[in-house]
């Protein structure tokens, strides 16, 4: 082994010896998990079901977390509430695994529960950021990207709304997104062009 390998693997942190803290994990991180999933679903009873679904998943994984430190054990919690999320959009619903293996029945959020999660997730603001933004867009362009992921049809069926092919609607939903994202995050489009 080179010499420089040798030191670089005498910097690295020791192994975890001790399991994960899933408990001091979920009390550390929990509020901010819920929040970064209610900003991307802008449902808190959808970002609820995740979030529990997260840390179901974070349950039952613990033994294969690696980490050695607070910050890395956030981003393993926060990488299992990524994937939680893209298999939300990719199915569209929520399974609730989690629970089912559990066999336990989540009551609904109250709605005491679901307003706080509104504030603390700035969701109003957002969605008005939104309807702004969307204003911005072309009424072509804006009914394609409502028809694709507000009504979440399939392309097929929006450029049959639209009167246009299949082809068209794909492009359409594409500039309309990225035109959202520059409106939404002007310093990330700033960014992107220098």
């Amino acid at each position: 082994m080179s010499r420089l390998r040798q030191r670089t693997r005498a910097a690295d942190p020791p192994p975890r010896t001790e399991a994960l803290d899933l408990e001091a994990l979920y009390r550390r991180d929990a509020d901010a998990l819920l929040v970064f999933l209610a900003r991307r679903t802008a449902d808190p009873q959808i970002a609820l079901d995740l979030w529990a679904e997260t840390f179901a998943q974070a349950h039952e994984a613990r033994a294969s977390f690696r980490g050695a430190t607070d910050a890395e054990a956030r981003g393993w919690l926060f990488g299992i509430g990524r994937r939680q999320l893209a298999q939300f959009y990719r199915r569209g619903t929520i399974e609730r695994r989690a629970l089912d293996r559990l066999e336990l029945e989540r009551p609904p959020a109250t709605p005491e529960v679901l307003a706080e999660i509104e504030h603390k997730a700035e969701l109003a603001a957002m969605r008005r950021e939104l309807r702004e933004a969307l204003s911005e867009l072309s009424p072509g362009t804006r009914d394609a990207v409502q028809l694709r992921v507000v009504d979440e049809l399939d392309y097929r069926t929006v450029a049959q709304r639209l009167g246009i092919t299949e082809q068209a609607a794909r492009v359409r939903v594409s500039r309309g997104l990225a035109a959202l994202s520059d409106l939404l995050h002007p310093s990330t489009a700033k960014a992107g062009a220098a």
